[in-house]
């Protein structure tokens, strides 16, 4: 006689601990789930329509500064210390975390043109229109500088070197200064009348890129005396930021709406040309992993770009945010703070739809799983339109607009010319060629 018995171990469904995942017994014979693609499908169109529902990038405005904001500065050791200058020659201390201005002061008695910490984060370096170069006190901050270096021309920028304890400035040349010397060590000059931008290079802390007036820029290294490599625009460069990642890659936002990705080893072609600004771009900053950047716009846009893509995954925007001047990317990867012609900074998630605060394991795991569908099904048509489409301002729209009527119009025109003038005679230049005048 034979009897069939149903046996059910407690041990094969019961978790140990609630930090386990949950033992769930599957079949994985297509033949038993004849409808498995449909239902994982509808499951990422859900997914990526509850990202919209989700995406309140906006976390706050942090009020004070009584001009216009001019500079930025992040320090090297904290999550959430920031540092920012205004065009009143103000100096404010942030602390994110409470949102709240911790100290401020009157340091200069002109525009502040750049700030920047040491490498250990315990002096803040200022430098402004009243030709002076500050050193603060950054860890207890007071009014009286630790020091005061009085330039003879106008320093119009400052970096800090990434190890050493030397930092350059430039105005009229690109000068190399050591903490405690009162006199430049070094000056390196190439046939310009201004240099405004100068930026160490993190990885390659020898390294250094200066932007001048003649639409160029530079690369030095402190090493030598002699600048490096030169390449040229057609338009001027007003932010140069390195790869953090990557020593030999940086990011360049030029006035001609683009940003441009240069690698130093080949830069008569940049790698990769980033277009969806509508306005000049004043600057730009690059997360912590170097896999992503933000940069600011003068059409009053916040955008997010994949290095290695030509257009921007998200846009910040608001109602009353005017002009960017300056962004800057927290060193944890998650925020992203703004600074405006309005004298408010403001404080963004880098990813919009992101929840903050502590998550629970199956939460944490459906969000890992949503993920996953939207990234498996990026390319279906409906999946990919709702992922790309974003609200933007009207100014913004007629904008883009325009300027798809005018690049269509060079199109056309340079069509026609081709086909009426002697083959070869109006050659075919690629997009990422198109604005490199030199490389020296």
């Amino acid at each position: 006689m034979k009897v069939k018995v149903l046996k059910r171990n407690a041990e094969d469904f019961l978790r140990e601990t609630k930090h386990d995942i949950h033992k769930v017994h599957r079949n994985y014979s297509q033949a038993e789930h004849p409808f498995e693609a449909e239902r994982e499908y509808q499951r990422a169109m859900n997914s990526v329509k509850l990202e919209k529902v989700f995406a309140k990038p906006f976390l706050g405005s942090l009020d004070g500064h009584r001009d216009g904001i001019t500079c930025l500065g992040k320090h090297p050791g904290s999550i959430s210390k920031i540092v920012s200058g205004a065009a009143d020659g103000e100096i404010r201390f942030w602390e994110l975390t409470e949102r709240k201005c911790t100290s401020n002061w009157c340091a200069h008695e002109g525009v502040v043109r750049g700030l920047c910490y040491g490498p250990t984060g315990e002096r803040l370096f200022s430098c402004a229109d009243d030709k002076t170069i500050k050193v603060w006190n950054a860890v207890k901050p007071s009014e009286t500088p630790l020091e005061t270096l009085v330039c003879k021309k106008m320093v119009t920028g400052i970096s800090h070197s990434w190890e050493s304890d030397e930092f350059a400035t430039c105005g009229e040349s690109t000068q190399l200064w050591s903490v405690g010397r009162s006199l430049p060590i070094r000056t390196f000059q190439w046939g310009v009348d201004s240099v405004h931008l100068v930026t160490f290079n993190p990885v390659q802390t020898n390294l250094l890129s200066a932007a001048a007036s003649d639409n160029s820029i530079m690369i030095y290294d402190t090493r030598d005396v002699g600048p490096v490599r030169k390449v040229i625009l057609t338009l001027r460069t007003n932010a140069v930021k390195w790869n953090p990642m990557e020593s030999m890659v940086f990011t360049t936002a030029n006035e001609d709406y683009n940003l441009y990705s240069f690698d130093l080893r080949k830069l008569n072609r940049p790698v990769n040309v980033h277009m969806d600004h509508v306005a000049a771009v004043t600057d730009v900053d690059y997360s912590p992993t170097g896999r992503e950047f933000v940069s600011g716009s003068y059409d009053k846009t916040v955008r997010i770009f994949a290095t290695g893509e030509g257009r921007s995954r998200e846009i910040y925007h608001t109602k009353r945010m005017q002009r960017l001047t300056n962004v800057l990317w927290s060193n944890d990867d998650r925020y992203i703070v703004s600074g405006s012609d309005e004298m408010c900074l403001r404080l963004w998630k880098a990813h919009a739809s992101e929840k903050l605060g502590i998550l629970k394991d199956r939460e944490r795991v459906a969000l890992q799983y949503a993920e996953k569908l939207k990234e498996k099904y990026n390319n279906h048509p409906q999946v990919s339109r709702i992922a790309r489409h974003r609200q933007v301002p009207k100014h913004v729209m007629n904008a883009q607009k325009e300027l798809r009527v005018i690049r269509q119009s060079k199109k056309r025109k340079e069509a026609n010319r081709r086909k009426h003038s002697k083959p070869g005679t109006v050659p075919y230049i690629p997009e990422r060629e198109k604005n490199i005048v030199d490389e020296i």
